[in-house]
């Protein structure tokens, strides 16, 4: 037995012969007409997890990430994101492509955070000359590194939101949340957003 465990990627990952067992097993249904009750105990018991609402399952964190973008910006607004970010650095530029939506990308701190600082820099004015500035990406982990819960509830509360943002505090319901299930637990399939109802449910 190979005593490395590789996490580089889901998709490098393996499931055991129970994982594999549980997969053959599970009841089935059709996830168009939401009648699927495995696809919906996983985002009912996610959802809760979390206190959200919803919760959506979808094949890919790429499409997970994309999805949480559109639902809270529109054509010509633009998301504030680390450089090293993946939804910025590694998925084909997909919101600008699918959505419009431009981003606006800050260095990420050693410690994996945005300097609320330059969030508050980076936020445009209310001026048509600009895109709208609507959204904070925060990825977390990044590189690794867990950012600090202190930071997320400072970035959240908005104390980095200058007098003339057109982006306000997060209210629990105007957040999503992504959880990938992949690198470590050998589950070859895709996240979950976790957001309110009418966000999370497309």
């Amino acid at each position: 037995m190979n005593p490395i465990v590789d996490l580089r990627s889901d998709t490098v990952t393996q499931p055991t012969e129970a994982m594999r067992a549980a997969m053959m097993a599970a009841p089935l249904g059709d996830d168009v007409y939401g009648e699927d009750p495995s696809v919906n105990a996983l985002q009912d018991t996610l959802a809760q997890m979390l206190g959200f609402e919803a919760a959506l399952f979808v094949p890919t964190g790429t499409q997970s990430n994309l999805c949480a973008i559109l639902a809270h910006c529109g054509r010509g607004d633009e998301y504030i994101v680390g450089q090293m970010a993946h939804c910025y650095a590694w998925e084909g530029g997909g919101a600008a492509v699918f959505g419009s939506v431009q981003p606006q990308p800050l260095t990420n701190q050693p410690d994996g955070t945005l300097a609320l600082d330059d969030i508050a820099q980076a936020i445009k004015p209310d001026d048509p000359h600009f895109a709208v500035t609507r959204l904070l990406a925060l990825e977390n982990t990044l590189g690794g590194k867990v950012l600090p819960f202190e930071y997320l509830q400072q970035a959240r509360a908005g104390q980095c939101i200058g007098k003339h943002a057109r982006i306000a505090p997060a209210p629990r319901r105007g957040a999503i949340v992504q959880r990938c299930r992949g690198p470590g637990g050998a589950e070859r399939i895709g996240p979950t957003l976790r957001g309110a109802a009418y966000r999370a449910v497309f």
